[in-house]
């Protein structure tokens, strides 16, 4: 009527799917499926070393296979994803996995089991960019949002040390190809899932590949994780791995060259040059290079110096599984909408810092409930609380045609920080584990005339192997206080961005320059 108030319409939002939480646990089961494959094959690689008569020189070819194909490939996939659908490439990749997961349970020959272990990684390299681009464009505000983020940020912290439960269990109950079996019922379950419960928005991209920059993405990041897994071996100082790293670099090098100059770049670098972005991606690869570290030597510590068996070592890292749930879902997820992301990266590399700290004083005498009981609660809470916001943050606000090579780009830091963790820490231990063991080994032949007794080496063995773990441990907790100086001082947003924006344009925080 006349005279009345006129109240503004208000944009109606679009009603949420029902079934969204359903997709989500699609998500999660296809996204642990991949991380724990990282280390499922861990504890079972003796068996099969043996079964299959693998050479001492090329049974790291059983993991490096895996993490080559994966680290080298997920800018490509990521892009795919952005290109011929989410949903679809999620859906190819589940296919894809569980037939190589098939083959390889089936191997025959180190070259067979080889082959499947690098096509797992091809098709992982498509499975998990997708899955956390799904993620990203489902659930895009508040509580919602933080709550997914959460239990993916669970999977995403604990899945290895999952993988090395169940590789235990698996391979002392069953036998090892159950380690590559299992994946075939979990991921034809997860394909029953997406089907029915996964819907993609459509994306207006062009339907263009940079084949260029994709040769260039992959081929460096390939040359950077085989040199860092051929420093295990080789040393640091070894041509082959300095002439890989190298190159690498060179070629990434050339590569971000290239992409301010493609028409349709791999990786558009507007992606990487927003500092909050950016700084999550630091803090990913600083924190995994401290997590994998510490995964090694505790697997080492448990069988070698306490002589667990498979299965008790691995429920030896049940209470760190439990902490990083805890972290993830009870505390950054309810606290992610309301405070900085900053600050729960930073305390949970604090805490994570403080519980590598304690296993510097490690010994070889049994000491689970007095060192590695307490640091796997605090290493694991400081996991838990910095996994969910970093992927939050390094995710949210990103144009929706990008959204999958962004979340690509998440999972490639984590990839090559594991490599580079693995390589560098364990490298450091073995160098100064060996001069401990030769120098106490010397010490006691004076002492003893020349006689050293079997008891009396294998003592000082086991604790040189453990001064080794000490002094690599101890480089994992200053790298560990380092991704906290990063996401301190790069991580500014006030609160964590939401989902996916339009595709006309990037936001304006994605063209701000570091």
């Amino acid at each position: 009527m006349k005279g009345e108030p006129v109240t503004p319409s208000r944009p109606t939002q679009p009603a949420a799917d029902p079934r969204r939480w359903w997709g989500l646990v699609v998500i999660a089961i296809a996204q642990l499926m991949v991380v724990l494959d990282a280390t499922i094959v861990n504890i079972a690689l003796p068996s099969a070393q043996r079964a299959l008569g693998v050479s001492d020189a090329n049974r790291q070819w059983v993991i490096t296979a895996y993490t080559l194909a994966f680290g080298g490939l997920l800018l490509l996939g990521g892009r795919i994803a952005d290109l011929v659908g989410r949903k679809r490439t999620f859906m190819i990749g589940l296919v894809g996995f569980a037939l190589a997961s098939g083959l390889g349970g089936a191997a025959t020959s180190p070259g067979m089991l080889f082959g499947s272990r690098a096509l797992q990684g091809s098709f992982a390299a498509l499975l998990a960019p997708s899955a956390l681009s799904l993620l990203t464009t489902t659930f895009t505000i508040g509580k919602e949002r933080s709550k997914a983020f959460g239990i993916y940020g669970a999977i995403a912290g604990g899945g290895a040390a999952i993988g090395l439960i169940a590789g235990g269990l698996l391979t002392e109950y069953l036998n090892w190809r159950w380690c590559l079996y299992v994946n075939v019922p979990i991921a034809a379950l997860a394909f029953a899932g997406a089907a029915v419960f996964l819907h993609d928005k459509p994306v207006r991209a062009p339907a263009h590949l940079d084949v260029r920059g994709a040769a260039l993405g992959c081929a460096g990041l390939v040359a950077i994780v085989y040199g860092c897994s051929e420093a295990q071996p080789r040393g640091w100082d070894d041509g082959r791995v300095l002439g890989l790293l190298a190159g690498g670099v060179t070629l990434l090098g050339v590569f971000a060259w290239w992409q301010t100059r493609a028409r349709h770049p791999l990786l558009p670098l507007h992606i990487v040059r927003d500092r909050n972005r950016a700084g999550a991606f630091l803090t990913m690869g600083l924190a995994v290079i401290s997590m994998f570290g510490m995964f090694l030597f505790m697997t080492y510590y448990f069988q070698v110096v306490l002589g667990y068996s498979p299965v008790k070592a691995g429920l030896a890292f049940l209470p760190m599984v439990a902490a990083i749930v805890v972290g993830a879902t009870q505390i950054s997820a309810r606290l992610l909408h309301r405070v900085a992301p900053r600050m729960l990266m930073v305390p949970g590399a604090l805490t994570a810092a403080v519980g590598l700290f304690l296993l510097t004083f490690l010994t070889a005498r049994p000491a689970y409930a007095s060192h590695v009981l307490p640091t796997e609660l605090l290493f694991g809470l400081g996991m838990g609380l910095i996994f969910m916001p970093v992927m939050a943050t390094a995710t949210g606000g990103v144009a929706l045609r990008d959204s999958g090579v962004t979340s690509a780009t998440v999972n490639t830091a984590q990839q090559v920080g594991g490599s580079i963790g693995t390589a560098l820490l364990n490298t450091i231990a073995t160098s100064t584990g060996a001069t401990y063991i030769a120098s106490r080994l010397a010490d006691a032949a004076r002492r003893n005339e020349g006689r050293l007794t079997p008891a009396l080496r294998d003592a000082v063995v086991k604790e040189g192997v453990v001064h080794g773990f000490n002094v690599a441990i101890g480089v994992g907790s200053l790298i560990m206080l380092l991704a906290a100086v990063i996401a301190g001082l790069m991580i500014t947003t006030r609160t964590a961005k939401q989902g996916p924006v339009t595709e006309e344009e990037p936001p304006v925080s994605d063209r701000r320059r570091v």
